[in-house]
């Protein structure tokens, strides 16, 4: 057993299993704490609810309480294992939410035989929760989903592996197009992945300028293109007019790559064929398409991130999730809207453009992180980043 896989699963078995626990948040030592916490005291907001359902979020935890929802279909990279396999994941979640955020999480793993299935078990539950996060459900079953769990449900409904991910992408972007000297709405963009990251990441870049004219997706079988006759409707909306057709051709003179696919497929002269002062994301977890050793061989003027964290520019969901939640439950908003996603996104950038604390500095083990090619994204330990992001998503309610 190697040494990471012992720490590991030592970690989520001991001292107790698992990662999260329930703890009152109200005293109960004495008869008269009893009364009030259940019998005959409990009535009362009992009774307050019935006659006004929003009296739940002043007498109940339900405004800060998000359910972390998954059926298991697409675990990390490990794939569909089922939703009891994804257990740990989602408390690995609900800790993420609560350490940086002091958001509240049940993780609910659904057995379901159908989006039908799960669907209405996800609206029978949500009474209980201020909000509802959708985690690892396979493309395309999580597009409808969302859209109609979005409809039907009067709480914000938020596929993190959608919008989590495409809002981070976003803020990096902003800034590596800013540092190699390029405008967000002129530069030429490759995307490799036309899954739910890949496709929500090229909508959301979309919502800030980017012509769709200037995004080609490409998938297993290649660039998507209007002759493919294998689009499910999502793929089709970014069906091009173009003779390309291989990732190498689409590679060649593009100003931005983005992978949110697999290990090993993009290739240093892929890399070469890009325009200049190119932008690289390659974000596939644990393996990237291509590792940053290859890709700054191939190009000494290149700004790169990856989904790791012992790379500099890490694009790390982190950083958005807890934030972009936050502030929704603050506003006591019932959708999470494209404006709210886009200030997220602004609102990273901004905050990676500004003097770091000595704190985040300590934290990460060095003497100094300036605005830069190696650093384009807050850390996940910034303490700024429950003060911007949160509220500048409530401005965008």
């Amino acid at each position: 057993m190697s040494d990471l896989k012992a720490r590991a699963l030592a970690y989520h078995e001991l001292p107790r299993p698992g990662k999260i626990s329930v703890e009152s948040s109200k005293p109960c030592a004495t008869q008269t704490d009893l009364s009030l916490a259940y019998t005959p005291g409990v009535a009362e907001p009992v009774r307050e609810i019935a006659r006004d359902p929003d009296a739940a979020y002043r007498y109940t935890s339900k405004g800060n309480l998000v359910a972390v929802v998954t059926d298991g279909t697409a675990i990390l990279g490990l794939g569909n294992l089922g939703p009891l396999a994804a257990k740990p994941v989602m408390e690995g979640k609900a800790v993420l939410f609560k350490r940086f955020a002091n958001i509240d999480v049940f993780d609910i793993e659904i057995k379901a035989d159908s989006v039908e299935e799960f669907i209405q078990t996800v609206i029978n539950v949500s009474p209980t929760f201020g909000g509802i996060n959708l985690e690892d459900i396979a493309a395309p079953h999580c597009f409808e989903i969302e859209r109609r769990l979005t409809e039907a449900l009067d709480i914000p409904v938020f596929h993190d592996d959608q919008h989590g991910t495409a809002v981070i992408i976003c803020a990096g972007l902003i800034n590596a197009v800013h540092i190699q000297d390029k405008r967000l709405d002129q530069v030429q963009i490759v995307c490799l992945g036309a899954g739910a990251a890949g496709i929500a990441s090229m909508n959301l870049l979309m919502e800030m300028g980017v012509p769709p004219q200037h995004i080609t997706l490409v998938d297993s079988r290649g660039v998507i293109h209007v002759g493919r006759t294998d689009l499910n409707p999502f793929k089709q909306a970014f069906a091009r007019q173009t003779e390309l057709r291989t990732l190498q051709e689409a590679m060649r003179g593009a100003d931005v790559f983005v992978g949110v696919s697999g290990p090993n497929l993009v290739t240093a002269e892929m890399v070469k064929s890009m325009a200049n002062r190119p932008v690289v994301f390659a974000l596939a977890n644990p393996d990237p398409e291509i590792l940053p050793s290859e890709a700054h061989a191939a190009r000494a003027d290149l700004v790169m991130a990856t989904g790791r964290s012992d790379f500099p520019n890490q694009v790390n969901n982190v950083l958005g999730f807890p934030f972009i939640f936050r502030g929704t439950l603050d506003a006591r908003a019932r959708r999470i809207t494209k404006p709210m996603l886009v200030a997220a996104a602004r609102a990273l950038a901004e905050l990676a453009r500004e003097p770091v604390p000595d704190s985040v500095l300590q934290a990460y083990g060095v003497d100094r992180l300036t605005f830069g090619r190696d650093y384009i994204l807050p850390k996940p330990f910034d303490p700024r980043l429950i003060e911007r992001i949160p509220a500048a998503v409530a401005a965008a309610t």
